[in-house]
């Protein structure tokens, strides 16, 4: 076998496992998370990925299109990552409960976080964008982690995990 074959398999079996890792949410819970955030994120799920890295310090957000040249749901992306990311610094985290609830693991520290204590930064990417949150607080590193892989799990159709040497930190 030729070493690029054998990494990519390596690189495959270790997404696969750390996405099995997390508690797969049921169908129905799918279905009603799908159609909640078909009301708050203007793009189409279908068309798009939800990448979720975490890091030392946090973690990083991307959406992106599935075809580069989908040039609509990338500005919906941008829109709406744009439009989180400011609510966001001002402790607004009402979308995410919106899509999925109000006991969403993470969202209460995160909601309780003073206004700085997580540095919040928001970047255009050809395909999409991302947000980077990053902290010190490692109570707040820890639901950072939490309310990712609550995303993960509710968003399995469409997100998956990114690698954690994103952003080195």
């Amino acid at each position: 076998m030729k070493y690029s074959t054998v990494a990519s398999l390596l690189i495959a079996c270790s997404v696969s496992v750390s996405a099995q890792a997390l508690e797969k949410a049921s169908e129905q819970r799918l279905d009603k998370v799908a159609q909640r955030g078909a009301h708050v994120m203007p793009f189409n799920l279908e068309q798009t990925t939800h990448v979720f890295s975490k890091t030392k310090k946090g973690g990083v957000q991307q959406v992106i299109a599935k075809d580069s040249s989908n040039i609509e749901q990338i500005k919906f992306i941008r829109e709406h990552l744009s439009k989180i990311s400011q609510e966001f610094m001002q402790g607004d985290f009402s979308d995410p409960a919106k899509i999925h609830g109000e006991a969403m693991p993470g969202l209460s520290e995160l909601r309780a976080a003073q206004p700085g204590q997580i540095k919040i930064v928001y970047k255009e990417l050809p395909n999409g964008a991302e947000i980077d949150y990053s902290t010190d607080n490692a109570k707040l590193i820890k639901a950072i982690h939490k309310w990712f892989d609550a995303q993960l799990t509710d968003h399995s159709r469409h997100a998956i995990p990114g690698h954690n040497m994103h952003h080195k930190q």
